[in-house]
């Protein structure tokens, strides 16, 4: 459970966070609520793409027996970034893209460690969905070794119709999978990228696979066919980074 610093309860007060920039990082309300306060916050959470979730009242009552007006809302431990926005002053540094998808990745030390091995090989902003991903918390913030304070993140409605955008901006979508038909040894990596890493028990989903340009694999030797998905997350930034590098040597000739 989260400690009351983390949380902001009843109506008025959470619509005077978002209204003053603080990022909400999930919210939950009672079923049935009515009135102009209660349209006015629903607004504002589509508004601003934030996550909420409708529970019994029981489960308000079990986390606070305060007068919380049937809202419960927790603040983010960092503040998230329009894609829309980023992509642009990325070209307009003069870089390629390099961006991370997370896809179904709900584990908070997972997570963390993604973000640490994104910050290390130089990522330029991690893309998680609204629904589905772990929750960035204490742990999380802790885990990544701080690089989720350094590391710009994007939470959008949709991971599909993101990468969509992405690729029709001109990024070349890599999955990665112990299914995929290009070893990582042996393929282009090079240019402006976004790479999509799937939960280990669910993978990359296949709406995204129909979209992506190259799916990716790691060789392995041993009798355990997969990887721990923020050590494949590691080793895959790490060839794409070296690619990119030698690219861009390559472009200074």
């Amino acid at each position: 459970m989260k400690s009351k610093s983390d949380y902001i309860y009843g109506l008025r007060p959470v619509l005077e966070a978002i209204a003053s920039g603080k990022t909400i990082d999930r919210l939950i309300m009672k079923k049935g609520l009515k009135g102009s306060l209660y349209f006015q916050l629903m607004q504002e959470l589509n508004n601003h793409s934030i996550p909420y979730q409708f529970v019994p009242a029981e489960k308000l009552k079990s986390i606070t027996q305060k007068n919380h007006q049937g809202i419960i809302a927790w603040l983010s431990e960092i503040e998230y970034h329009d894609i829309s926005t980023l992509l642009p002053s990325i070209y307009e540094s003069g870089r390629d893209p390099f961006l991370l998808a997370l896809n179904n990745i709900s584990d908070v030390r997972n997570f963390g460690a993604i973000a640490r091995n994104a910050e290390c090989f130089g990522v330029d902003c991690i893309i998680i969905p609204e629904k589905g991903a772990a929750r960035i918390n204490a742990e999380a913030v802790k885990t990544s070794a701080g690089a989720l304070n350094k590391i710009p993140l994007a939470r959008v409605k949709s991971i599909v119709k993101t990468l969509e955008f992405l690729k029709n901006s001109g990024l070349r979508i890599m999955s990665a999978s112990e299914k995929g038909d290009n070893k990582i040894r042996s393929a282009d990596l090079s240019g402006p990228s976004v790479l999509v890493m799937g939960s280990e028990d669910r993978g990359v989903s296949p709406e995204i696979l129909k979209i992506t340009d190259i799916h990716l694999s790691i060789p392995t030797t041993g009798s355990i066919e997969s990887l721990n998905v923020s050590v494949a997350a590691g080793i895959l930034l790490y060839e794409i980074a070296g690619s990119r590098e030698q690219g861009a040597g390559n472009d200074k000739l």
